[in-house]
């Protein structure tokens, strides 16, 4: 009987540990941004049609991420704040009068609000995994930044400033 008791009570102290590691990892990561790790350049296509005119006066073949993007709302020469939410997603609330504040606050940011729920294909070819997730898209159309959980504030007015800094170059 005593074996079970000092089992049970290791159990617990196991599972409120592992909770608490679990808890203190997102609360650090919740709403930081991180950068995006550029992905390998796409294959080219095979159709003609899929190639879009280079700077030089070439051909380079069409991101797909950068469509999408573009479908989504985002704009070439602006740094676009992209936020997946969902209806039923009380920190999406949050997100969002963070993200206008930005757009007020910033000359060159848009803010496009994507529903998670009526866009899936949006949502797996952009790896989000949970609302609300925000991409920072640069004026070329990559998404350089993301946080997933409520953005600081301070420190999105920090990086999009920076890409805009950048941008006019």
């Amino acid at each position: 009987m005593r074996d079970q008791t000092l089992t049970g009570v290791l159990l617990v102290v196991g599972v409120l540990g592992a909770a608490t590691g679990f808890g203190s990892w997102r609360r650090r990561r919740d709403g930081r941004l991180r950068p995006v790790v550029a992905a390998a350049p796409p294959a080219p296509p095979a159709h003609p049609d899929r190639w879009t005119p280079a700077v030089d006066g070439g051909t380079v073949p069409q991101d797909p991420r950068r469509a999408l993007l573009a479908r989504l709302g985002a704009r070439p020469g602006a740094v676009t704040l992209v936020q997946f939410s969902s209806a039923v997603c009380a920190p999406c609330r949050a997100t969002r009068r963070v993200l206008e504040q930005v757009e007020a606050a910033v000359a060159g940011v848009v803010l496009v609000e994507v529903d998670a729920e009526r866009h899936l294909d949006a949502v797996r070819e952009l790896d989000v995994w949970r609302t609300p997730t925000v991409l920072v898209v640069d004026p070329t159309g990559r998404v350089v930044l993301r946080a997933s959980g409520v953005p600081v504030r301070d420190d999105l007015v920090a990086a999009v400033t920076k890409l805009l800094a950048g941008a006019d170059r």
